[in-house]
């Protein structure tokens, strides 16, 4: 019986380095479990990547030890290939929104149990302007935080980090004149924030979402918060926010397959936590379940 091969990925410096110092328990397991397994530990953006475009079809099974920084590299390079391997996920970074979506145990070596013995689960993923995204593309108000926030910080304070540096930001905030195309419905309006999501939580803290969002289903969610217009608005947005009201007459929130978003200046996008670029045009689509990851039961 041939051996089982794995590609274990992991980034050294994310969260606070908990994958070095459990990386021998790691291997351990996977070993005990039947696989013959590769070890690569990332040194610089694009490493994930790059080495899933070039070896992954080779593996059975592909595990990311990381942030989702790490995750979304090794999204892009399995969907480079044509024999996509199964792919589990260790989260070590600091808010892993991908990791509440799927369920994913916070302990390292449950999370290694979870990333072999787990559920296989076929997700969408987005496209942005080519680049792919696992559970969020986003702009405007507090968008630059999460890749602009340095990691010394992240490692020190965790989610908080993040929340120190957004107040730091607020004199900032600034209004986008967009013109939005989803199908046949086409508006303009001026925002302050625009996402487009895959996932039951955006930055820790948010789940601003229906009863009808999936993962699996070949729709996105996109949402937009109106620029405010008088200083009651803002109390009105994060009440909204707070409470979930997708409904809130300062938001649009729609489920896509596709759309296009317009704007005068380029829009500084984040791709799953990290920056990813600056557009005037940018059409956004889906990828109906074309990565199978390795989710924990009862999602």
């Amino acid at each position: 019986m041939d051996s089982k091969k794995l590609l274990l990925i992991y980034n050294p410096n994310a969260g606070r380095g908990v994958i070095k110092r459990s990386l021998s328990d790691i291997v351990e397991f996977l070993c005990r479990d039947g696989y013959e397994v590769s070890i690569y530990a990332t040194g610089k953006a694009g490493d994930a990547g790059g080495i899933v475009a070039k070896q992954g079809e080779d593996y059975d099974r592909i595990i990311c030890c990381g942030g989702d920084g790490t995750l979304n590299e090794v999204t892009g390079g399995i969907m480079s290939l044509d024999k996509r391997p199964l792919c589990g996920y260790i989260p070590a970074g600091t808010v892993n929104d991908f990791a509440h979506s799927f369920n994913l145990p916070q302990d390292i070596i449950e999370a290694v149990k979870t990333a072999v013995n787990g559920e296989n689960y076929s997700s969408d993923i987005g496209d942005i302007n080519g680049k792919y995204f696992d559970y969020i593309a986003a702009f405007g108000a507090f968008t630059e935080v999460s890749y602009e926030t340095p990691q010394a910080s992240k490692n020190i304070l965790g989610k908080l980090a993040y929340f120190f540096e957004g107040v730091r930001k607020l004199s900032s905030i600034k209004n986008y004149k967009v013109k939005v195309t989803i199908d046949d419905e086409i508006f303009e309006e001026e925002v302050i924030y625009g996402m487009i999501t895959n996932s039951f939580s955006v930055g820790g803290f948010l789940s601003l979402f229906d009863d009808e969002v999936a993962l699996d289903d070949g729709k996105l969610e996109a949402f937009f918060i109106k620029a405010p217009r008088k200083f009651g608005d803002y109390q009105v947005i994060i009440n909204a926010l707070l409470s979930g009201d997708v409904d809130c007459g300062l938001f649009h929130y729609r489920h896509i397959t596709g759309m296009t978003i317009e704007c005068d200046e380029p829009l500084r996008w984040t791709i799953d936590g990290d920056f990813g670029g600056e557009y005037r045009m940018s059409e956004i689509r889906v990828h109906e379940r074309a990565v199978t990851f390795v989710r924990g039961a009862s999602v």
